[in-house]
Protein backbone atom coordinates (compact mmCIF):
# COMPACT_ATOMS: atom_id res chain seq x y z
CA UNK A 1 0.00 0.00 0.00
CA UNK A 2 2.84 2.39 0.82
CA UNK A 3 4.14 2.13 -2.76
CA UNK A 4 1.46 4.55 -3.99
CA UNK A 5 3.27 7.29 -2.08
CA UNK A 6 6.65 6.35 -3.55
CA UNK A 7 8.18 9.10 -5.71
CA UNK A 8 11.24 7.18 -6.89
CA UNK A 9 12.16 8.27 -10.41
CA UNK A 10 10.04 11.44 -10.23
CA UNK A 11 11.29 14.99 -10.63
CA UNK A 12 9.71 17.63 -8.39
CA UNK A 13 9.96 21.40 -8.81
CA UNK A 14 9.41 23.52 -5.69
CA UNK A 15 9.06 27.30 -5.86
CA UNK A 16 9.81 29.29 -2.74
CA UNK A 17 12.10 26.43 -1.68
CA UNK A 18 14.69 28.45 0.21
CA UNK A 19 13.07 28.19 3.64
CA UNK A 20 9.98 27.34 5.65
CA UNK A 21 7.26 25.12 4.20
CA UNK A 22 8.93 25.03 0.78
CA UNK A 23 12.23 23.74 2.11
CA UNK A 24 10.40 21.20 4.28
CA UNK A 25 8.41 19.95 1.28
CA UNK A 26 11.54 19.69 -0.86
CA UNK A 27 13.14 17.48 1.78
CA UNK A 28 9.98 15.37 2.01
CA UNK A 29 10.04 14.84 -1.75
CA UNK A 30 13.64 13.68 -1.57
CA UNK A 31 12.91 11.35 1.33
CA UNK A 32 10.09 9.83 -0.78
CA UNK A 33 12.58 9.17 -3.59
CA UNK A 34 12.23 12.17 -5.90
CA UNK A 35 14.94 14.33 -7.40
CA UNK A 36 14.24 17.98 -6.67
CA UNK A 37 14.64 21.32 -8.43
CA UNK A 38 14.74 24.15 -5.89
CA UNK A 39 13.58 27.57 -7.08
CA UNK A 40 13.71 30.86 -5.18
CA UNK A 41 15.30 34.29 -5.33
CA UNK A 42 17.90 33.63 -2.62
CA UNK A 43 20.37 31.26 -4.24
CA UNK A 44 22.56 30.98 -1.13
CA UNK A 45 19.61 29.64 0.88
CA UNK A 46 18.81 27.17 -1.89
CA UNK A 47 22.34 25.81 -1.85
CA UNK A 48 21.90 24.82 1.79
CA UNK A 49 18.70 22.91 1.05
CA UNK A 50 20.36 21.35 -2.00
CA UNK A 51 23.19 20.06 0.15
CA UNK A 52 20.76 18.47 2.62
CA UNK A 53 18.92 16.71 -0.21
CA UNK A 54 22.12 15.39 -1.73
CA UNK A 55 23.04 13.86 1.64
CA UNK A 56 19.93 11.70 1.20
CA UNK A 57 21.36 10.35 -2.05
CA UNK A 58 18.98 12.27 -4.29
CA UNK A 59 19.84 14.69 -7.07
CA UNK A 60 19.02 18.36 -6.63
CA UNK A 61 19.62 21.64 -8.40
CA UNK A 62 19.32 25.19 -7.10
CA UNK A 63 17.91 27.70 -9.58
CA UNK A 64 17.55 31.40 -8.87
CA UNK A 65 14.05 32.44 -9.87
CA UNK A 66 11.70 35.36 -9.31
CA UNK A 67 8.20 33.97 -9.84
CA UNK A 68 6.84 37.47 -10.54
CA UNK A 69 9.05 37.74 -13.64
CA UNK A 70 7.96 35.64 -16.61
CA UNK A 71 11.39 35.50 -18.24
CA UNK A 72 12.94 34.39 -14.96
CA UNK A 73 10.39 31.58 -14.61
CA UNK A 74 10.78 30.53 -18.25
CA UNK A 75 14.55 30.30 -17.89
CA UNK A 76 14.28 28.45 -14.58
CA UNK A 77 11.99 25.78 -16.00
CA UNK A 78 14.30 25.35 -18.96
CA UNK A 79 17.18 24.83 -16.53
CA UNK A 80 15.17 22.10 -14.83
CA UNK A 81 14.45 20.40 -18.16
CA UNK A 82 18.10 20.65 -19.13
CA UNK A 83 19.16 19.04 -15.86
CA UNK A 84 16.53 16.31 -15.48
CA UNK A 85 14.78 16.00 -18.85
CA UNK A 86 11.31 16.09 -17.33
CA UNK A 87 9.05 17.57 -14.67
CA UNK A 88 6.58 15.26 -12.92
CA UNK A 89 5.56 17.39 -9.94
CA UNK A 90 5.17 21.15 -9.52
CA UNK A 91 4.67 22.57 -6.04
CA UNK A 92 3.75 26.25 -6.30
CA UNK A 93 4.76 27.35 -2.83
CA UNK A 94 6.21 30.86 -3.31
CA UNK A 95 4.05 33.43 -1.56
CA UNK A 96 3.90 36.66 0.40
CA UNK A 97 1.58 37.96 3.10
CA UNK A 98 1.05 41.71 2.99
CA UNK A 99 -0.71 43.22 5.99
CA UNK A 100 -3.46 45.81 5.65
CA UNK A 101 -7.09 46.46 4.74
CA UNK A 102 -8.43 48.02 1.57
CA UNK A 103 -8.81 51.33 3.39
CA UNK A 104 -5.15 51.72 4.27
CA UNK A 105 -3.00 49.66 1.90
CA UNK A 106 -1.27 50.91 -1.21
CA UNK A 107 -1.75 49.75 -4.78
CA UNK A 108 1.84 48.52 -4.68
CA UNK A 109 1.05 46.31 -1.67
CA UNK A 110 -2.06 44.94 -3.40
CA UNK A 111 -0.11 44.15 -6.58
CA UNK A 112 2.70 42.53 -4.61
CA UNK A 113 0.27 39.96 -3.22
CA UNK A 114 -1.27 39.10 -6.56
CA UNK A 115 1.99 39.19 -8.52
CA UNK A 116 3.56 36.60 -6.23
CA UNK A 117 0.63 34.52 -5.01
CA UNK A 118 -1.36 34.28 -8.27
CA UNK A 119 0.70 35.44 -11.22
CA UNK A 120 3.63 33.41 -9.92
CA UNK A 121 1.54 30.24 -10.20
CA UNK A 122 0.33 31.28 -13.66
CA UNK A 123 3.91 31.74 -14.91
CA UNK A 124 5.13 28.45 -13.43
CA UNK A 125 2.23 26.48 -14.85
CA UNK A 126 2.55 28.19 -18.22
CA UNK A 127 5.98 26.66 -18.70
CA UNK A 128 5.33 23.30 -17.05
CA UNK A 129 1.84 22.30 -18.21
CA UNK A 130 2.78 21.91 -21.92
CA UNK A 131 5.46 19.39 -20.96
CA UNK A 132 3.05 17.51 -18.67
CA UNK A 133 0.41 17.43 -21.40
CA UNK A 134 2.91 16.03 -23.87
CA UNK A 135 3.93 13.17 -21.58
CA UNK A 136 0.38 12.56 -20.30
CA UNK A 137 1.24 12.88 -16.63
CA UNK A 138 1.64 15.59 -14.02
CA UNK A 139 0.93 16.53 -10.42
CA UNK A 140 0.43 20.23 -9.66
CA UNK A 141 -0.02 21.32 -6.06
CA UNK A 142 -0.76 24.97 -5.32
CA UNK A 143 -0.24 26.40 -1.84
CA UNK A 144 -3.19 28.62 -1.01
CA UNK A 145 -4.11 29.40 2.60
CA UNK A 146 -6.88 28.79 5.10
CA UNK A 147 -7.24 32.57 4.88
CA UNK A 148 -8.74 32.10 1.43
CA UNK A 149 -11.93 31.05 3.21
CA UNK A 150 -11.46 32.40 6.75
CA UNK A 151 -10.91 36.06 7.60
CA UNK A 152 -10.08 37.85 10.84
CA UNK A 153 -11.18 41.12 12.41
CA UNK A 154 -8.09 41.34 14.61
CA UNK A 155 -5.96 44.29 13.44
CA UNK A 156 -2.82 42.18 13.63
CA UNK A 157 -4.26 39.71 11.13
CA UNK A 158 -6.07 41.92 8.60
CA UNK A 159 -4.62 41.13 5.16
CA UNK A 160 -7.23 41.78 2.51
CA UNK A 161 -4.92 41.38 -0.45
CA UNK A 162 -3.70 38.07 1.01
CA UNK A 163 -7.26 36.83 1.51
CA UNK A 164 -8.14 37.77 -2.06
CA UNK A 165 -5.02 36.39 -3.74
CA UNK A 166 -5.19 33.08 -1.90
CA UNK A 167 -8.88 32.74 -2.80
CA UNK A 168 -7.88 33.33 -6.42
CA UNK A 169 -5.48 30.40 -6.14
CA UNK A 170 -8.45 28.13 -5.43
CA UNK A 171 -10.28 29.40 -8.51
CA UNK A 172 -7.20 28.96 -10.68
CA UNK A 173 -6.68 25.45 -9.27
CA UNK A 174 -10.22 24.38 -10.12
CA UNK A 175 -10.06 25.89 -13.59
CA UNK A 176 -6.82 24.10 -14.43
CA UNK A 177 -8.03 20.85 -12.88
CA UNK A 178 -11.12 20.77 -15.07
CA UNK A 179 -9.14 21.57 -18.21
CA UNK A 180 -6.13 19.32 -17.74
CA UNK A 181 -7.56 16.15 -16.18
CA UNK A 182 -7.96 14.72 -19.69
CA UNK A 183 -4.16 14.91 -20.07
CA UNK A 184 -3.41 12.91 -16.94
CA UNK A 185 -2.64 15.99 -14.88
CA UNK A 186 -4.08 16.47 -11.40
CA UNK A 187 -4.26 19.98 -9.94
CA UNK A 188 -5.10 20.52 -6.29
CA UNK A 189 -4.56 23.15 -3.60
CA UNK A 190 -3.63 23.15 0.07
CA UNK A 191 -4.74 25.70 2.65
CA UNK A 192 -2.28 25.80 5.55
CA UNK A 193 -3.12 27.69 8.70
CA UNK A 194 -0.45 29.21 10.92
CA UNK A 195 2.89 27.42 10.80
CA UNK A 196 6.20 28.60 12.20
CA UNK A 197 8.06 29.84 9.13
CA UNK A 198 10.41 32.67 8.25
CA UNK A 199 7.35 34.69 7.21
CA UNK A 200 5.60 34.34 10.56
CA UNK A 201 8.20 33.88 13.25
CA UNK A 202 9.43 37.48 13.36
CA UNK A 203 5.91 38.85 13.57
CA UNK A 204 3.19 36.58 14.90
CA UNK A 205 5.28 34.11 16.90
CA UNK A 206 6.87 36.88 18.95
CA UNK A 207 3.46 37.91 20.29
CA UNK A 208 2.48 35.76 23.27
CA UNK A 209 -0.91 37.47 23.26
CA UNK A 210 -1.55 36.45 19.67
CA UNK A 211 -0.30 32.88 20.10
CA UNK A 212 -2.45 32.44 23.20
CA UNK A 213 -5.52 33.72 21.36
CA UNK A 214 -4.82 31.61 18.28
CA UNK A 215 -4.32 28.45 20.33
CA UNK A 216 -7.53 29.11 22.26
CA UNK A 217 -9.56 29.52 19.06
CA UNK A 218 -8.02 26.56 17.23
CA UNK A 219 -9.50 23.11 18.02
CA UNK A 220 -6.01 21.56 18.01
CA UNK A 221 -4.95 24.17 20.56
CA UNK A 222 -1.75 25.18 18.75
CA UNK A 223 -0.19 26.33 15.47
CA UNK A 224 1.13 23.80 12.95
CA UNK A 225 4.49 22.17 13.61
CA UNK A 226 7.41 21.68 11.26
CA UNK A 227 6.70 18.79 8.90
CA UNK A 228 2.95 18.61 9.49
CA UNK A 229 2.16 19.87 6.00
CA UNK A 230 4.33 17.27 4.30
CA UNK A 231 1.83 14.41 4.44
CA UNK A 232 -0.75 16.36 2.46
CA UNK A 233 1.88 17.58 0.01
CA UNK A 234 3.09 14.03 -0.63
CA UNK A 235 -0.45 12.70 -0.93
CA UNK A 236 -1.39 15.22 -3.62
CA UNK A 237 1.98 14.75 -5.36
CA UNK A 238 1.84 10.96 -5.55
CA UNK A 239 -0.32 8.32 -7.20
CA UNK A 240 -2.20 8.00 -3.91
CA UNK A 241 -4.30 10.94 -5.18
CA UNK A 242 -4.70 9.76 -8.79
CA UNK A 243 -8.49 10.37 -8.71
CA UNK A 244 -8.39 13.57 -6.64
CA UNK A 245 -8.94 16.62 -8.81
CA UNK A 246 -9.53 20.31 -8.17
CA UNK A 247 -9.72 20.00 -4.40
CA UNK A 248 -8.81 22.46 -1.66
CA UNK A 249 -7.58 20.70 1.48
CA UNK A 250 -7.08 22.74 4.63
CA UNK A 251 -4.30 21.80 7.04
CA UNK A 252 -5.32 23.95 9.95
CA UNK A 253 -5.92 21.93 13.10
CA UNK A 254 -9.63 22.39 12.52
CA UNK A 255 -9.48 26.17 12.58
CA UNK A 256 -11.75 26.56 9.57
CA UNK A 257 -14.58 24.52 11.10
CA UNK A 258 -15.23 26.68 14.15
Amino acid sequence: MSSIFDLTGKVAVVTGASSGLGADAAMAYAEAGADVALLARRIEKLESVKSDIEKLGRRAIAVQCDVTNEESVKNAMQSVMDAFGKIDILLNNAGVAVRGGVDDMTEEDWDKSFDTNVKGIFFACKYVVPHMKEKGYGKIVNISSVNAIVADKNDMFIRHSYNSSKAAVIGLTRGMAASYAQYGITVNAIGPALFETEMTVDKLFKSEEFLSFYSYMNPAGRPGKKGELNGTVLYLSSDASSYVQGQFITVDGGGSIV
